[in-house]
């Protein structure tokens, strides 16, 4: 049974693990890459197919003959490239299998516009299941439904807004699970608005503006939404608070 033939385009953060787990799965991969310095990484760490382009010129994407490919993965660092390559192959080639990353709701649903057949999001996986997707789509597929089966388990993002009992206060001081959610990351405004991933002893004090998103049933997240309007919380989380204090 012949290898499958993934074109990928960056080779960046995301893109050099993914491509080398697919590599050592046996696909047949080759990297495109506009950027001068990411390209020499793939080529140092043995991708000698790999090509630098324009990305912005369509001559240069169907050089690449995208058709002979079985899946397309969109891994560029930057989100906005993403949607642009996704929406610029999905013209050229109406029928390609695309994989797109996401690290925001809003860009998921423009790269769903622009053509994507498959949408990751950042926040919800690691770049290892982006590779399990590629190389187990079926069991992976059913994880997913499992989850989703669960009662409508979703993720949602939320804005802490000004006055909210959580400006001011530590991660560890809150106690999401008495809302019936789960704290999956955030984007903290102090330092960019780059996504990360909350973990066991993070240390960080939230602030309005922040951005975190959280895992539950949709109404938990619709409810909990809502409470954190409030200048005071939950008896729940207050008994937290006094119990750490």
């Amino acid at each position: 049974m012949p290898s499958k033939k993934i074109l990928l385009f960056g080779y960046g953060h995301h893109g050099k693990y993914i491509a080398k787990g697919l590599l050592e799965d046996g696909y047949v991969l080759k990297v495109a890459e506009q950027n001068e310095t990411f390209y020499q990484n793939a080529l140092e760490d043995g991708f000698k197919e790999s090509v630098l382009i324009d990305m912005s010129k369509d001559e240069e994407l169907v050089a690449l003959d995208p058709e002979s490919y079985d899946k397309l993965v969109c891994v560029m660092d930057d989100e906005h490239y993403n949607v642009f390559i996704t929406l610029s192959l999905t013209s050229l080639f109406p029928d390609l299998y695309i994989v797109a990353i996401s690290d925001s709701i809003h860009t998921t649903g423009k790269l769903k516009l622009a053509g994507a057949k498959k949408v990751i999001d950042l926040y919800e996986v690691s770049a290892n299941r982006i590779h399990n997707i590629l190389k187990r789509p079926i069991t992976t597929q059913l994880m997913k439904d499992f989850i989703m089966s669960k009662e409508g388990i979703s993720f949602m993002e939320m804005e802490i807004p000004e006055g909210s009992f959580l400006n001011g206060r530590k991660l560890e001081e809150v106690n999401f699970s008495s809302y019936d959610v789960l704290l999956v990351g955030m984007v903290d405004m102090e330092l960019g608005r780059g996504f990360e991933f909350v973990t066991a002893g993070h240390e960080h004090q939230l602030d309005s503006g922040d951005i975190i998103v959280c895992m539950g049933e949709m109404e938990k997240l619709r409810i909990f939404k809502k409470i954190i309007g409030r200048k005071e919380p939950d008896r729940g989380d207050q008994d937290k608070k006094e119990h750490t204090s």
